[in-house]
């Protein structure tokens, strides 16, 4: 097997539509063996796979790597599949984030578009996925781009590919656009152009100050419930926040201060644009350990809430000062903060629409589902994936349905308060937080005050994350056979759990939703239990979702904790001897 990738390696050597720089790190190598074969074998065994949602990898050269050979590669496939749909006229929107590479990769991808004849617009500065998503809408643009790895190491890399309505491409879309990139069997074949030429030409420009002043008076007035409250009482509010070195810094603290929020604190030390995230191991606020020096500062300026955003600014991290100390408040905790605010207020003036209805993706927590149900809304569940969950607002616009949407989330800290995007925003989710932790400060609670009273009125409802990481192919492997071991999963208990169902998502007629590598438990007790492997990440993961009836509220919770730790070991256990 190392030997073909081997043999791969040395054509890429050989090949004339590779620059001397790029044959370089590859012969280096080479000249290494034996002691660089696995490194080798890495970057050769397979091509960059374009996935649903577009590439994802580790930097360096070599064609199972992010570099501008695969991202010429991709950016043709879109080409041509923008110029299937749309012969004539089209355009793009591309943007980037601060990783190693993002704007280089963002002018390729503007080059390779002015060579197919597709003008490109690129914003002039690192910008967010969801401002990307708005402009491609705003600008009536035909695909988009947005350049990075969201959250993953600085290694890695990535390229988000968005179509016409401003979502992530899904079927057909997605499979045209792979079928185009592993259609392309040789380098040659991708047409390119220097972006300075694209610029001269008249088919490269960047975007304008207009679309980001629009974006920013739609989540005011369209996400902000009670404007006014923000811009007389901003003030009592005091903020700390973190973009963890990426694009959600200007963006939120702009917002912030259009809202009246003036006690608004970034840390400086990660204010700063940095593909090395030198002050984190991972850039990624779902982690306590990125949120590290965000917390310490709201502790010690006594701040009453922090946040913090990823490279990209689609998702948003919580962290609440209760009575002194901080609280970590989960995914599925502040989607149900959030649907209980809005619904409640906007019920008070009088600003809920009609046959309300809700998007969630299936791992996210059933209390949301309850919280809907109390206001009459519907709940609609998807694949894990904004992309699905715009598909599903799509779907509503094209059957000119009478449901009205509200808002969409999923556990891993992504919310969709609005959609003139269409994809988690992590700007605008922030900004609404802000409205909704000083809504509360004013009635001297907290967020983990609010929890209790969620708790309280809708049941209590508790989850877990099992994340287990393994890289490169063996770590693939693994997570095949992890996945084959559950999937053929033939005991009728699991730990102190009955199984009442199980699903495999890769059957559509057992779920009514497209083909996905994920499985399902039900339990008797009405817990369960979703497993998948992560669809821009080397690892698996397990997602236990349990509900406590009896007892109090203290009760319930020490009873949900306990069962959501041995579940958590059992699972780990199972794994390590697979």
């Amino acid at each position: 097997m190392f030997e073909e990738s081997l043999n791969k390696a040395q054509q890429w050597c050989a090949h004339p539509a590779i620059d001397l720089e790029a044959k370089k790190e590859i012969q280096e190598l080479i000249q290494k063996l034996p002691a660089s074969q696995t490194e080798l074998h890495e970057r050769f065994y397979r091509g960059l796979e374009f996935g649903t949602g577009g590439l994802r990898g580790i930097l360096g050269m070599g064609e199972n790597r992010i570099n501008r050979y695969t991202v010429r590669r991709a950016a043709q496939a879109l080409a041509l599949t923008i110029k299937k749909y749309y012969p004539q006229n089209a355009s793009v929107v591309v943007s980037y984030d601060c990783r190693h590479g993002s704007r280089e990769f963002a002018e390729e991808t503007i080059g390779v578009m002015a060579a197919h004849g597709i003008k490109g617009r690129i914003f002039s500065v690192l910008t967010p996925t969801p401002m990307l998503s708005y402009a491609l809408r705003y600008y009536k643009a035909q695909a988009g781009v947005m350049v990075t790895a969201s959250h993953n190491p600085p290694k890695y890399n990535g390229y988000k590919v968005f179509w016409s309505d401003g979502a992530q491409v899904v079927t057909p879309i997605d499979q045209e656009v792979i079928d185009a990139y592993n259609s392309l069997s040789d380098w040659s074949m991708i047409k390119t152009m220097s972006f300075k030429e694209a610029t001269a030409l008249g088919l490269a420009q960047n975007t304008d100050s207009l679309v980001d002043e629009s974006f920013y008076q739609m989540i005011q007035d369209q996400v902000i419930v009670n404007k006014e409250l923000c811009l007389t009482q901003g003030d009592k509010l005091k903020i700390t926040f973190t973009p963890l070195h990426g694009t959600a810094k200007v963006p939120c603290e702009t917002i912030a201060k259009k809202l009246g929020f003036t006690h608004f604190k970034t840390i400086a030390e990660q204010a700063v644009f940095d593909g090395n995230f030198p002050t984190v191991k991972f850039p990624n606020p779902e982690d306590p350990s990125a949120m590290k020096m965000v917390v310490d500062e709201m502790l010690r300026s006594n701040s009453d809430i922090a946040f913090g955003s990823d490279p990209d600014g689609d998702r948003l991290g919580v962290v609440v000062n209760h009575k002194g100390q901080a609280h970590f408040v989960n995914g599925n905790e502040l989607g149900a903060i959030y649907l209980h605010y809005i619904f409640t207020q906007r019920q008070k003036n009088k600003t809920l629409p009609a046959n309300p209805v809700i998007i969630k993706s299936i791992v996210t927590s059933p209390v949301q589902d309850k919280i809907a149900a109390t206001f009459g809304a519907q709940t609609i569940a998807t694949l894990t994936g904004f992309k699905w969950m715009a598909h599903a607002i799509k779907e509503l616009e094209d059957k000119k349905s009478p449901l009205n949407f509200v808002f969409a989330s999923e556990e891993s800290f992504g919310y969709m308060p609005h959609k003139e995007a269409r994809d988690k925003d992590g700007v605008s989710s922030m900004a609404l937080m802000c409205e909704i932790a000083l809504f509360y400060k004013l009635k001297a609670m907290t967020l983990i005050d609010v929890l209790d009273e969620i708790a309280e009125t809708y049941g209590f409802f508790a989850e877990t994350l099992v994340s287990l990481d393994y890289e490169g192919l063996e770590g693939a492997q693994k997570i095949q056979r992890i996945m084959e071991k559950f999937r053929h999963y033939s005991e009728t208990e699991m730990l102190f759990e009955k199984i009442a169902k199980k699903n495999d998502y890769l059957k559509p007629q057992e779920t009514g939703l497209p083909k996905s590598n994920v499985l399902s438990f039900l339990f008797e007790s009405g817990n369960q239990l979703f497993l998948r492997p992560s669809g821009t990440e080397p690892k698996i993961k397990f997602y236990v979702m349990v509900a406590e009836h009896s007892g109090n509220l203290a009760q319930k919770k020490e009873r949900a904790q306990e069962k959501l730790t041995k579940f958590s070991q059992y699972l780990k256990n199972i794994c390590e001897g697979i």
